[in-house]
């Protein structure tokens, strides 16, 4: 579908929406009726409103109504106050945005109006530091050459200023033609897509021919972009309102279920099932009782005969006296726990980065437990394992190396002698380096130069290229101009073939206006340029230099150019432009028409750029591994790049301890070879552990995950450690999807907006407010400003959160069952009749106030000090296999609640002794709390496993071996009983983490094996 817009026609403005922003969710109207059916879409809430209104027939309730009427309207009072609180903050936001004051062309005068009443085909003035109040197509700006730098960090999170041009139609227009300017735009209908706009702008007579001009997102200004470093621009609005790109992007997102959540339903249908039962039993027992024994009893007033309902009034009263088994106040107390681990995370002042003065925050309030319960790190590398820092450190030129010896060539005297005695292949290598690329050269008052790129692999090599006196100094339109040594050259931009992750590679065409020339100059990966070279050139050095840069660890690019002559250049640019006009699959007919180009490339050399590691990371990743978290690393970068970083930081053992399986190929059947021999060396068992990981690039990953699904599944879960190169943004959805399908926790953590998507896909999302911008950092559920501190927001912060709720949901059961329980003993010794034995008051401040100081206490509770939790990461792994909150520990704390039903009754100290005796049981969390205690030294862990990990259908168990020592003195919870864990299928005997000698484990990661 296409929108057409006409220029400073006042005449459409009831076919679109005008600009006003609303990001509400309720109006005052339908706030109530829209609110009340949310909250009675759940079936809890749906549970307790049909037994509050039982509760009003009067000849069936055994208690007032008010008990459950208060507390049921004071819930439903409390969420819908905080929805109309986070909703009146959103309207406020959109009303200071609405107010603003902006200029608008309307009937050829230009006045003040306010940003809601902008409309489709006005023409907005702005001036500089001025927001972008909608999304506008560039047509005018105080710049001769039709240019403007924006700011755009409040759209993508990129703090690098861009440059937006005017449409070839509109060049050379003068100012005061603007106010009277008409024509037509051509553009898709509203989508949200922020990096692509295809459309066609026709001006109309007298300021041009009819002639259709291309445009892109580089002739647009977005909504919430500043105007920066131009006096004015102004542009047509085509989208306005909730229709701009921007609120396209907004809305609310899927909400995620936490393991602890999914648990927490599973137990309130269990419990509603229990009650069906309890009910009819003792309901048919009344009635049985009614109809014998009452009739004996001289004081008993049952009518003789009642209505046809008769039956149904005590298994109704029962049915009344048992709702509160399920604790009505559940949803609310872990809401607001909740919300308090989220302002922990953003309050912890030992996860503030300094260096970027960048807090950690908690977007998603709901899942801090989850944090907890990770198994596996799906990371991103560039920006997130390493500084996104570049610095430029070797090259090879036409054949020799240069920095081998220094490991800085901008320090090798023998390129700086090449570079004096203007060697022509350094000469072209080095301009290939300043003018290839998108950077603009800033000047200050003093004269020095400085760069804004927005890659920083860009901003590596114009600065190395003017270290190294091929100084890019000024961007006026399109002439480039270049210092060399003292001497000006200068370069017309003809033509710029950007780069896209599926060409991999970008290229400019240039006219040298000296001698006139037309070159292609391309840079980009070795895998998409080396192909493309001329076919008498012998590459064999550039590939070596590729393949030993990689083995460093440094980012290569190969960079290359080829003359054009004027007949194919010509011919080449209708070509170029008519694929550039149109609107539909514009993005592939490009790149169709670049390879028709890019071919018969003179290589000229392979640059080297480091990216140096984040400070903590190895330790970090090390201590998470010995948590039992498995790490996979994802990178476009290439093979061996990816290998030196993983060896680096800790991803992976050198050899001998470690291994590395490669799985490569270009065809199926290669792949499927690959794959059953990687599968095959994974499952034996070697005389000697290692540490096994498996390496596969996106091609044959993308052969794999079509055709052979099954068996890299099966290879996922038998390695440990993985590495991804070359991969795209899907293909990183692709695996975390994987592995959530066989219901492993995932984490997702990256920098750019590549990392996006593998960000909302994951179970966590994680962001690093990085160098590449905020858009990670948005789209995640907790954003942080280092790698380093995901140690701390996963062990100290998602091992608290997970106890802390583990204890509050089953605490909120169990004093729930106990006065059920009581309720029900009560009901034998008063004819089975259903009637309370507690007034509705009291029944009221049981919840309130007897049983709400555990409640309030346990956010803070903390079962091991954060020292102690940091050093021995070991102890995750309780809370990973879900030891605290599952079918055994709520039996447990289900018998607790008949336990001191007896108690109450009296019959407690007969039971008590046995009780205690084969509930509690010592694990390494007691003994770790003993020895803070008595404050001495802390015995260490030894590594903690879970059970070994089997291709086969029947799981083995790895034994180990349990202590003696039974210590019920520091166990909080029945929490270490061999099936508490979500993982074990089978009998065995508990872990225990406390090993004298270190355990020898099979390389093959001990994790359940689950059936394809």
């Amino acid at each position: 579908m296409k929108r057409y817009v006409n220029i400073n026609d006042n005449g459409q403005e009831d076919l679109y929406c005008d600009n006003r922003i609303s990001n509400t969710k309720y109006t005052i109207l339908n706030f109530l009726p829209k609110n009340l059916w949310e909250q009675f879409s759940r079936f809890m809430n749906q549970y307790f409103l049909l037994i509050a209104c039982l509760q009003l027939w009067s000849l069936i309730t055994p208690v007032n109504p008010a008990s459950t009427w208060g507390p049921l309207i004071f819930i439903f009072a409390v969420s819908a106050t905080k929805e109309a609180w986070d909703d009146y903050n959103r309207y406020l936001s959109d009303k200071q945005a609405n107010d603003k004051e902006v200029w608008v062309v309307k009937q050829g005068i230009k006045k003040q109006i306010q940003a809601q009443d902008i409309h489709v085909g006005n023409i907005v003035w702005l001036r500089e530091n001025d927001e972008v109040p909608c999304d506008l197509v560039l047509i005018g700006t105080s710049d001769p050459q039709g240019i403007c730098y924006v700011e755009t960090a409040a759209l993508d999170g990129e703090t690098d200023m861009k440059t937006r041009v005017i449409p070839s139609a509109c060049m050379g227009l003068d100012p005061e033609l603007l106010h009277k300017i008409k024509g037509a735009i051509e553009c898709p209908n509203p989508d949200k897509d922020i990096r692509r706009f295809e459309a066609n702008l026709r001006l109309f007579p007298p300021f041009i021919d009819n002639d259709l001009c291309p445009l892109t997102i580089n002739n647009t200004l977005l909504q919430s972009c500043y105007l920066r470093n131009t006096e004015w621009a102004c542009g047509v609005a085509v989208y306005t309102g909730n229709e701009t790109k921007l609120g396209m992007s907004r809305g609310i997102p899927e909400p995620k279920l936490t393991a602890v959540d999914a648990m927490i339903d599973k137990l309130t249908g269990a419990i509603f099932l229990f009650q069906i039962v309890v009910v009819i039993v003792l309901g048919i027992a009344g009635d049985v009782w009614k109809d014998t024994e009452a009739q004996k009893q001289w004081y008993v007033l049952y009518p003789k005969e009642g209505p046809w309902y008769e039956l149904l009034v005590i298994p109704l009263r029962f049915e009344l006296l048992c709702s509160i088994m399920i604790p009505i106040s559940i949803k609310v107390s872990l809401d607001l726990m909740k919300s308090l681990y989220a302002k922990f995370i953003d309050w912890d002042e030992e996860m503030y980065d300094h260096d970027t003065n960048t807090p950690s925050h908690a977007t998603n309030t709901a899942i801090s437990e989850d944090l907890g319960q990770v198994e596996y790190i799906l990371t991103d590398k560039t920006g997130t394992l390493t500084e996104n820092r570049m610095i430029f450190r070797r090259c090879c030129i036409n054949g020799t190396f240069y920095g081998n010896e220094s490991g800085d060539a901008l320090k090798d005297m023998e390129l700086l002698d090449a570079i004096g005695s203007k060697r022509p292949d350094v000469i072209r290598f080095l301009t290939v380096m300043a003018v290839c690329n998108t950077v603009i050269p800033l000047k200050s008052k003093k004269g020095t130069i400085s760069y804004k790129a927005q890659s920083q692999d860009e901003d590596a090599l114009v600065h190395a290229a003017a270290h190294l006196h091929m100084v890019l100094f000024n961007k006026n339109g399109n002439i480039l101009e270049v210092n060399f040594n003292a001497s000006i050259l200068q370069y017309e931009i003809l033509d710029t073939l950007e780069f896209t992750s599926d060409r991999k590679r970008m290229s400019v065409i240039v006219r040298d206006c000296q001698n006139r020339d037309i070159i292609l100059l391309t840079k980009g990966a070795d895998e998409a340029v080396l192909p493309n070279a001329s076919s008498g050139q012998q590459i064999r050095t550039h590939v070596e230099a590729v393949e030993q840069y990689a083995q460093l660890g440094l980012r290569t690019l190969c960079l290359a150019w080829r003359e054009l002559n004027e007949d194919e250049y010509r011919e080449w640019s209708l070509m170029f432009k008519e694929a550039n006009s149109t609107l539909v699959d514009r993005e592939w007919k490009l790149a169709e028409v670049c390879q028709r180009l890019e071919h018969d490339l003179e290589i000229l050399g392979v640059t080297a750029i480091e990216d140096r590691l984040q400070d903590g990371v190895p330790e970090t990743i090390e201590t998470l591994r010995k948590a039992g978290i498995n790490f996979w690393m994802l990178t476009g970068d290439k093979q061996d790049t990816a290998i030196q970083i993983a060896l680096s930081c800790n991803f992976i053992s050198p050899e001998p301890k470690g291994q590395l399986l490669l799985i490569d190929g270009k065809t199926e059947d290669e792949v499927s070879k690959s794959l059953e021999r990687v599968i095959r060396t994974m499952s034996i068992t070697p005389s000697e552990p290692k540490d096994v990981a498996f390496v596969v690039d996106g091609w044959a990953l993308e052969i794999a995950l079509k055709h052979h699904q099954k068996d890299f599944t099966k290879l996922a879960m038998l390695s440990r450690t993985a590495i991804c190169c070359r991969v795209t943004p899907s293909q990183k959805a692709q695996l975390v999807e994987l592995l959530k399908s066989r219901e492993y926790r995932t984490l997702a953590i990256g920098d750019g907006g590549n990392d996006v998507r593998m960000i909302q896909q994951a179970d966590i999302g994680v962001g690093i407010s990085g160098r590449e911008g905020l858009q990670a950092a948005r789209a995640a559920d907790y954003s942080i400003g280092k790698f380093r501190f995901l140690k701390r927001l996963i062990l100290v912060h998602g091992r608290y959160s997970y106890n802390r709720t583990a204890f509050l949901s089953q605490y909120s059961f169990y004093k729930s069952l106990l006065i059920c329980f009581i309720q029900i003993l009560f009901s034998f010794i008063s004819g089975v009749s259903g009637s309370s034995l507690f007034n509705s008051v009291s029944l009221m401040a049981y919840n309130v106030f007897y049983t709400s100081i555990p409640v309030l206490v346990s956010v803070l509770d903390k079962d091991l000090s954060e020292r102690t939790v940091m050093e021995h990461p070991q102890i995750l792994f309780y809370c990973q296999a879900g030891r605290l909150l599952n079918p055994s520990t709520f039996a447990g704390w289900f018998g607790r609640s008949l336990f001191h039903l007896i108690v109450a009754a009296g019959m407690g100290p007969v039971l008590s002794l046995k009780y205690f005796r084969y509930t509690y049981r010592s694990s390494a969390i007691n003994k770790l709390q003993q020895a803070e205690r008595l404050g001495g030294p802390i015995v260490s862990l030894g590594n903690v496993e879970p059970q070994m990990k089997s291709i086969d259908k029947d799981v083995a168990l790895l034994p180990m071996s349990q202590s003696n020592n039974r210590n019920t003195a520091y166990e909080p919870l029945p929490s270490d009983s061999p099936t508490s864990s979500r993982r074990f299928l089978g009998s065995a005997t508990p872990f225990d983490f406390l090993q004298t000698t270190q355990l020898r484990l099979s390389s093959t990661y001990s994790r359940n094996f689950k059936d394809n």
